[in-house]
C-alpha cells in the first residue's frame, strides 16, 4: 500500500520505542492521517499461542466517554422485548423476517446484533453469515438477553465488542481524533483493562506481548504495555 505525503512525514517523527499512553495521544491527535474525523483504536498483540483450544479471548468494553460512532443495532425478538428494543432505540426490530433477510441476502448492515434467549433458537441459521463478521450475538458480551432495552441502550452509549483473531491480534475502537486528550487516555485505559481482565485463566506469562494505537490513516505509535508498567 502506498502512503501519502502526511503519512511519510509522521512516520519520519513517530516514536520508534514504547511511549506512554498519554504521549501515544498527543502524537496520534497533532498528526492528522485524513480530513475527516478519525476513529483511534487501539491494537494489541497476544501471541499465536492464544488462539488454541479454550483460551481466545474476546469481551466487551464501557467506554466512559463513548465511541463517538453511530451504532446500527438489529435486534431478534418479539413481543414485549421487541418493543422494549424499539423503545430504546434499536434500527432494527424483528424475528423471522429479520432471519430471512441476513440467511438468504446476506444482509448484514449493522454493527450490534441482539437476540433473546428464545429467538437465538432460530437466530443460530443465521451464524454462517453473522459469525464470521464477528455479529453473532453471544451471552458472553451481553448480547443474548431479555432485557433488550438496557442492551441497546448500552451498546447506543459506547459499549464496545472485541475479538482475538487467528492471528492472536486484537483491535478495540477507543473513540475519535477529535476527543479531547483526557477523554481519549480514560478510553484506552478502560479498553486496557477491559483487555487484561478477558486473560484466559490458564494463560501464564506475558499476556500483552505489544501494544500500539493509531487513528484511522494515521501512523501506529507503540505505546508502553500495561502488563510491562507494572
Amino acid at each position: 500500500m502506498k502512503h501519502g505525503k502526511k503519512y511519510r512525514a509522521a512516520l519520519k517523527k513517530a516514536p520508534q520505542k514504547a511511549v506512554s499512553i498519554e504521549e501515544a495521544v498527543k502524537f496520534v491527535k497533532a498528526n492528522a492521517g485524513a480530513k475527516f474525523d478519525e476513529t483511534v483504536d487501539v491494537y494489541f498483540h497476544l501471541g499465536k499461542d492464544l488462539t488454541k483450544g479454550d483460551t481466545a479471548v474476546r469481551g466487551t468494553v464501557k467506554l466512559p466517554n463513548g465511541s463517538g460512532k453511530t451504532v446500527k443495532i438489529a435486534v431478534f425478538a418479539g413481543g414485549d422485548a421487541a418493543e422494549a428494543a424499539r423503545q430504546a432505540g434499536a434500527d432494527y426490530v424483528g424475528m423471522a423476517d429479520l432471519i430471512e433477510k441476513v440467511t438468504k441476502e446476506g444482509w448484514c448492515d449493522f454493527d450490534v446484533a441482539i437476540a433473546t434467549v428464545e429467538a437465538m433458537k432460530e437466530v443460530r441459521k443465521c451464524a454462517r453469515v453473522l459469525g464470521p463478521r464477528g455479529l453473532m450475538p453471544n451471552p458472553k458480551t451481553g448480547t443474548v438477553t431479555d432485557d433488550t432495552a438496557t442492551a441497546v441502550k448500552e451498546a447506543k452509549g459506547g459499549k464496545v465488542d472485541f475479538r482475538m483473531d487467528k492471528t492472536g491480534n486484537l483491535a478495540v475502537i477507543a473513540g475519535k481524533r477529535s476527543f479531547e486528550d483526557a477523554a481519549l487516555v480514560s478510553n484506552i485505559k478502560a479498553v486496557v483493562a477491559a483487555v487484561q481482565a478477558a486473560k484466559p485463566a490458564n494463560v501464564k506469562g506475558t499476556f500483552i506481548k505489544s501494544m500500539s494505537i493509531s487513528s484511522t490513516m494515521g501512523v501506529g505509535v507503540p505505546v508502553i504495555a500495561a502488563t510491562d508498567a507494572e
